[in-house]
């Protein structure tokens, strides 16, 4: 009898505990600089919803994204965040992730959490499909038609049966009911639709999560990932968010130029193609304008789920993480991508923890990755970190027991560009190196050039330091020093499935004139 009423103490203590398990909420945006958020940058972009979760949580100032091999950079992003693991420990270019790389809603379905997705998706089928116990409406998965408002959608399901005529997009009908049509891949691609005609991704996702969180019944704690599309080009919103950024009143950006000084590596990709050159000051301000738009309402739709949370009484309970998957440049540097690692244009993203699980606000500068996001949010929520997970958890800097987990960062962009950042200085480097494409077969891209910033006096990156006598030292020095980062971080094509190696060509460019 003694065993049997200590078993039913047992019992009833971990339910308790388990219903006490905070639940989660992963947002993911896309395209999502820094500076894009107006609490972390002090930019004219509206963001009072968001700027209420880093009021009222952790913020981490010096969160990067490490790089990428593909021009879709949010791909390698992606894996990073959901599998926990560096650019360089990826298979190949991060679009697989494979099961020996247990991905974050795997870890939270170990620890007896209901997974739910909704958004998008960047990554092969099988692994959508194990990560979650259920799912809202996905894109990414093949079928795109370049329009918020016209975007090819499917059911979430676990066969991993995604076919491309399954997809649909959803429209309003003559009474401005959402009704379903089937996708027509022989529509015309380009953002040629608007709020009239159909609701917007962030719509759309945030209804399937507001839905998600209003009928969860489970007594499971829940891990939801709530990936949105915005603030990706193309840049739509309705009249009433594009109202607030006329284009006369916008603020260029310190770093604003109306073309990059030298070839990259990568001037010809798709994003760079979004605005003829030289951006002039019009275009730069049109862009700019565009995308404070699309961002305030994405804000307005995450405010959406927030409030959802509070009213369903879930909030207390919550952890929400709030990330973007990489910079852009929107006229910075006189580029309007993503594919670099200039820090605004590519590399800096926020990263904000908050809910009613967090004590206290907190601005936290430790050097992080976003493959720490998925150890840090395990640590939160008291679940174990898989071992495949190799990114470092912040938790021991959110309580105050260290200051950094990392004492520098590193950066990769394809063949043509490697960054190493460390105290106040960041060192940039550019190879002129093969490329390859299917239309021009092999070809030669980018140009020698070095790049040094003192980050803690021009964040925005725009005096080069390099070709500067008094600080020849210190480039020499975070050159051996970068260097040796790369071998010890395992930065080879073994490693990254490459045809062509940035260090390969560093020695052949390395005698070069310092531009």
């Amino acid at each position: 009898m003694k065993k049997y009423i200590l078993f039913v103490l047992y019992l009833l203590i971990s339910l308790s505990l388990k219903a006490q398990r905070p639940n989660v909420v992963l947002i993911y945006t896309d395209d999502h600089r820094y500076t894009g958020i107006h609490a972390l940058g002090g930019m004219q972009v509206k963001t009072p919803n968001i700027d209420a979760l880093a009021d009222e949580g952790v913020v981490f100032t010096k969160a990067y994204l490490m790089g990428a091999f593909t021009g879709a950079t949010c791909m390698p992003s992606r894996a990073m965040l959901l599998s926990g693991r560096s650019l360089f420990q990826l298979e190949g270019k991060g679009y697989t992730l494979p099961k020996k790389h247990t991905t974050i809603g795997e870890s939270f379905q170990a620890a007896g959490y209901h997974t739910h997705m909704v958004g998008k998706w960047h990554q092969d089928r099988k692994s959508l499909n194990r990560s979650f116990n259920s799912g809202g409406l996905v894109m990414g998965l093949g079928a795109y038609l370049v329009d918020h408002y016209r975007m090819p959608l499917w059911e979430w399901n676990k066969k991993s049966d995604y076919k491309t005529e399954d997809s649909f997009l959803i429209r309003y009908d003559k009474n401005d009911h959402q009704i379903r049509t089937a996708y027509n891949p022989k529509e015309v691609k380009g953002p040629i639709s608007n709020d009239e005609e159909g609701p917007h991704t962030s719509e759309i996702f945030s209804d399937q999560a507001i839905s998600f969180i209003e009928n969860y019944q489970n007594e499971k704690p829940f891990f939801m990932y709530l990936a949105y599309h915005a603030p990706h080009d193309p840049r739509q919103s309705s009249k009433k968010y594009k109202k607030h950024y006329p284009i006369d009143k916008i603020e260029l950006p310190p770093s604003y130029l109306g073309m990059h000084p030298f070839d990259n590596g990568h001037m010809n990709v798709r994003d760079e193609a979004l605005a003829s050159w030289p951006r002039t000051e019009t275009i730069a301000k049109e862009h700019l304008s565009d995308y404070y738009s699309i961002i305030t309402h994405l804000d307005h739709q995450i405010g959406r789920v927030i409030e959802v949370l509070k009213e369903t009484g879930r909030y207390e309970n919550t952890i929400i993480v709030l990330a973007g998957d990489s910079g852009l440049a929107v006229g910075n540097h006189g580029l309007m991508g993503k594919q670099n690692i200039y820090d605004e244009d590519g590399i800096h993203v926020p990263f904000i923890i908050s809910g009613g699980k967090i004590d206290a606000p907190k601005r936290l500068d430790a050097l992080c990755y976003i493959h720490d996001i998925f150890p840090t949010i395990c640590d939160l929520a008291g679940i174990d970190t898989p071992k495949s997970a190799t990114g470092i958890s912040l938790a021991k800097v959110i309580n105050g027991e260290k200051t950094q987990i990392r004492d520098y960062t590193y950066h990769a962009y394809r063949q043509h560009q490697r960054a190493y950042r460390v105290g106040d200085y960041k060192l940039i480097e550019y190879v002129s190196a093969p490329d390859y494409s299917n239309n021009k077969g092999e070809f030669r891209a980018g140009s020698r050039v070095t790049q040094l910033f003192k980050l803690s006096e021009d964040p925005w990156e725009v005096n080069n330091l390099a070709a500067l006598d008094t600080y020849q030292p210190i480039v020499e020095k975070m050159r051996i020093e970068m260097m040796e980062k790369s071998k010890s971080l395992g930065d080879t094509k073994k490693n990254t499935g490459e045809r062509y190696d940035f260090w390969e060509n560093y020695q052949i460019n390395r005698n070069d004139t310092i531009e």
